[in-house]
């Protein structure tokens, strides 16, 4: 195989597709990328048998071929030539040279014969949204995707599509985000991708790219291939019994609360300066009629801090984990938030001041007094 490409080009596709690459695996060859050399296009490929990222670009091809090349090497080779072209040629021993303005790298490749095929998807769904609107459904739910395997496809986020809508939903045992999005999908399906590929799905789509442009998911019962532009991913869906998050919402509330997005996630950053990994403390939030009160001691001192609001209901105190409050705040996208809570102990429901695009849920600290 022997070829030219444009470095530029060549690296952010190998930066690219490394995402894939499995960082140390019992198989050398999924620590590296698969390289295809037909047609006047290369194709990339990393794949760690989870997650399957490929690509393809432009070469000026000499002879056609393939190899699989260490994808960190490889990166790291690319970054560090001063050049716009780069040569690349391996023979039939696999002994690669990878050449550029003065440098010139001789190493070893693996056999292309090794590298695993990607899943075919066979009786597949196909699922078109939005680029802008999967973009900002991943992003307002990742926050609350479990980060350990107590229940593995807790470690995923649920697609729950029906035919006028898809709703996307983490959660992990302490919060949980809910987004919905109307979309004719002319479906009625549910599954679970992994935390890692949404990530990685969510990295890929261009938030410049303009709201009319779209992204394909086709989904078969154990994978899932996403199409952005020319990158293709496909990703081993989760299994188990996901939770029903319908019924973990809670119905009606005594206390309502609306309040800036802004003032409010400030005020919750402020106290969290004494809170830490170390000293680890409830902060205290009081509901009163025209303010929330918001307070924190730990063995660093005290910090309390008010937030003008408007309240309907009953008054009410409660504790919460300072982060699980800010990554909900955080994660909205309105100027103005809802706060919603039938009782101290209940979860709080955060949501927009109007309609239903998204819900997310944060589980309360017991207080010591309580």
């Amino acid at each position: 195989m022997k070829f030219r490409c444009d470095k530029a080009e060549l690296l952010t596709a190998v930066s690219n597709v490394s995402r894939a690459v499995s960082g140390r695996s019992a198989m050398p060859v999924l620590e590296g990328i698969q390289i295809k050399a037909y047609d006047g296009m290369l194709t990339l490929t990393g794949y760690d048998i989870e997650l399957g990222i490929t690509t393809s670009l432009p070469a000026q091809i000499s002879e056609e071929g393939a190899a699989v090349i260490g994808a960190k090497l490889f990166g790291d080779m690319l970054r560090r030539l001063e050049c716009e072209e780069v040569l690349f040629e391996t023979d039939e021993k696999l002994l690669t040279v990878i050449r550029g303005g003065g440098a010139e790298y001789t190493v070893l490749g693996m056999d292309p014969a090794d590298y695993p095929e990607l899943p075919e998807l066979k009786d597949n769904d196909s699922l078109v949204l939005p680029q802008a609107a999967l973009r900002s459904m991943i992003e307002q739910t990742q926050f609350a995707i479990a980060q350990n395997d107590a229940k593995p496809v807790h470690m995923g986020s649920l697609f729950d599509v029906e035919e006028d809508s898809v709703t996307l939903v983490s959660v992990d045992g302490y919060r949980m985000a809910v987004r919905r999005e109307p979309a004719k999908t002319g479906l009625e399906t549910r599954f679970v991708v992994p935390g890692k590929t949404l990530a990685e799905i969510a990295r890929l789509l261009d938030p410049d790219d303009g709201s009319d442009a779209q992204v394909e998911l086709r989904v078969s019962r154990q994978y899932m291939r996403t199409t952005i532009g020319e990158y293709s991913l496909i990703t081993r869906l989760l299994d188990g019994e996901f939770l029903d998050y319908q019924t973990a919402i809670p119905k009606g509330q005594t206390t309502e609360v609306i309040v800036s997005t802004r003032e409010l996630m400030n005020a919750v950053d402020r106290v969290s300066l004494l809170i830490s990994d170390r000293l680890r403390s409830p902060m205290k939030i009081r509901f009163e009629p025209e303010q929330i009160h918001i307070s924190c001691t730990t063995a660093l001192g005290r910090v309390v801090d008010d937030v003008p609001c408007a309240l309907t209901g009953k008054e009410l105190e409660m504790g919460f984990n300072n982060r699980y409050v800010l990554d909900a705040l955080r994660a909205a996208d309105c100027d103005t938030l809802k706060l919603q809570i039938s009782g101290p102990l209940s979860p709080m429901k955060v949501v927009p001041p109007e309609g239903d695009s998204f819900l997310f849920l944060v589980l309360p600290v017991r207080l010591k007094n309580e």
